[in-house]
């Protein structure tokens, strides 16, 4: 399969730069698959999809401030890091803008949210083929803990600021309301749509609800450049699956009751997991 099948021009203007003003009033596109009917709705309505007895599975991953920006002691330059991997504490793989120039034993200055400088920095000890450094930071006893006060949300590409500090809202709508594990470099989006009202009326129906924790990685950030789709190489993610959530899906399985994946980020771990089980979930830590 070529990745080329899957390119197709999506005008600027018709991407979001801001969300709806309530998460649950965005547009939702609803394709009834055995009369090939598309209808056009808000994302409430999807409550009215789900039926009595089905399962529905959201990835709780939260999303950490991962964006930092600082300054090359050195020289001065200005430069963006967004974490990617810890190996340990204050030890982390992290993409770097500009990167092509930097080298093993460059110095890194961290400068917080109101770009006033730091006690923070870190070192540049190692650097792959892909491209990515590995830094080990100083001035904090666990980078983790400093972020709120240095770090933003790492926005996609495709959502421009006028200016590298994030807004309040940024803050909040960039997140689930139901995130609880802090891990994740990007959101899970296809879940940012619900609201504690949505998933109540949802459990009104008699639906179930339960969590998968998956931490989205750099990968999503990495561009195919592949000619076809299984030469992609895909970076590793991990991931939780509760021995409660593992039996209510299986459960629903058994008795032929839909499952619901929110998002590829759950249907990642749903299929990884059944796949190596004879099509059942097993828990996972």
């Amino acid at each position: 399969m070529r990745t080329a099948d899957f390119d197709y021009y999506l005008p600027p203007e018709l991407i979001a730069q801001t969300p709806a003003a309530e998460r649950d009033q965005s547009r939702l596109l609803v394709l009834q698959r055995p009369d090939r009917l598309i209808s056009h709705r808000r994302f409430r309505d999807i409550a009215q999809y789900l039926r009595a007895g089905e399962v529905l599975v959201l990835n709780d991953s939260r999303v950490i401030p991962a964006r930092l920006h600082g300054t090359k002691a050195a020289s001065g330059g200005q430069i963006e890091v967004l974490l990617a991997e810890e190996n340990a504490v204050n030890d982390w793989w992290v993409m770097l803008r500009p990167g092509k120039r930097v080298r093993p034993g460059t110095k890194i200055l961290f400068l917080n949210r109101s770009r006033a400088p730091t006690e923070v920095y870190a070192t540049i000890i190692q650097k792959n083929d892909e491209g990515h450094c590995r830094l080990r930071f100083s001035g904090t006893p666990n980078i983790i803990e400093a972020l709120d006060g240095l770090g933003n949300v790492p926005l996609p590409p495709y959502i421009t600021r006028e200016t590298w500090t994030e807004s309040v809202e940024d803050r909040e709508r960039y997140q689930t309301v139901y995130a609880r594990t802090s891990g994740s470099v990007a959101a899970p989006t296809a879940g940012l749509h619900f609201t504690e009202n949505l998933l109540n009326e949802i459990r009104s129906r008699d639906v179930q609800v339960c969590f998968v924790t998956l931490h989205v990685g750099p990968g999503t950030f990495a561009p195919v450049i592949s000619e076809t789709v299984d030469k992609h190489v895909m970076h590793a993610e991990s991931f939780r699956l509760s021995a409660t959530s593992a039996q209510v899906i299986n459960q629903a399985k058994q008795t032929n009751r839909r499952v619901v994946a929110v998002g590829t980020t759950t249907v990642r771990v749903l299929e990884s997991i059944a796949a190596e089980n004879q099509g059942r979930v097993v828990a996972c830590q």
